[in-house]
């Protein structure tokens, strides 16, 4: 397994090759520490293009997750916005006009292995969507396990508007998390929510009000992650599993699945400690063993 030194070393590889249009980096990446070790923030930060998903963002993306893929000291990922009113505008259309079919086929192909790979990360991934959040942009909120978003957020697939349809993935991950109808609604419609009718709809976990210019949703994210940081980390990467996989299959199977995670889980040094510290009646220290 990847260690944490060889995870740094793989996001020191992201920073650079950063883009070169710009001194601002596209991805910026921060392993917290102290009482929040184990969170890591992925902010987007591609100024120019309103986060929009380029070639070079790609990029930048599957190097961070593929790198988190394998770090077993993570314990959760908050994905968020370093640009103002914004989380993700999708796909970069200026770019995408200068594609042949072939490489537009190509490209929506990564992008939709992309979501898989936020999707199938080992551990619980938190979007904090501050504004647009909007085609790809949405996509990639839903890959996460957890959505917040401000009131004002602007969250839609809108890619009807443009004759085609969500690529990377939005059809089938929509559907699942707000039923066929709602989102065969939204998406025939393009309709763009506020962040309170997201909520309403079910897209979001959480909405929260915007906070004279903070980042009110990285704010409630990291409340979040913060509540997840002292439970068993094998645990809550085996109900992960259990969850996504279980969505899948009919309920016989899924309680199959259940029980085969559960047994991953049974035999650990953690869920000693867990038995150990409540009849201690202290804090249980998991070290994911």
């Amino acid at each position: 397994m990847t260690s944490t030194s060889g995870f740094r070393n793989a996001l020191r590889y992201v920073r650079q090759h950063r883009a070169i249009s710009t001194n601002i980096q596209a991805v910026k990446t921060e392993l917290l520490g102290g009482d929040d070790k184990g969170i890591l923030v992925v902010g987007l930060g591609r100024h120019e293009g309103k986060n929009s998903l380029s070639k070079n963002m790609l990029e930048r993306l599957e190097n961070v997750f593929e790198a988190a893929k394998f770090d077993e000291s993570l314990r959760t990922i908050i994905l968020k916005s370093e640009v103002p009113k914004v989380f993700c505008a999708g796909a970069d259309l200026k770019e995408r006009l200068g594609m042949k079919e072939k490489e537009v086929r190509v490209f929506v192909n990564r992008l939709r292995g992309l979501m898989r790979m936020i999707e199938e990360l080992p551990v619980p991934v938190i979007a904090a969507i501050n504004g647009a959040a909007l085609g790809g942009g949405l996509e990639m909120a839903l890959a996460c396990d957890i959505r917040v978003a401000t009131d004002s957020s602007r969250i839609g697939l809108v890619e009807t508007k443009l004759a085609i349809i969500p690529g990377a993935g939005g059809t089938q991950r929509l559907s699942r998390i707000i039923g066929p109808a709602r989102a065969k609604e939204l998406i025939f419609t393009a309709r763009v929510l506020s962040g309170n009718e997201a909520g309403y709809y079910g897209i979001v976990n959480h909405c929260v009000g915007s906070k004279d210019g903070r980042d009110a949703a990285f704010e409630k994210a990291l409340e979040i992650a913060r509540e997840i940081l002292p439970n068993g980390p094998l645990g809550v990467r085996m109900a992960k599993l259990a969850v996504d996989r279980g969505a899948e299959l009919d309920i016989s199977s899924g309680c199959l699945l259940e029980e085969l995670c559960y047994s991953r889980v049974v035999s650990t040094k953690d869920r000693i400690e867990g038995l150990k510290a409540f009849q201690e009646k202290r804090k249980p220290c998991y070290t994911g063993e």
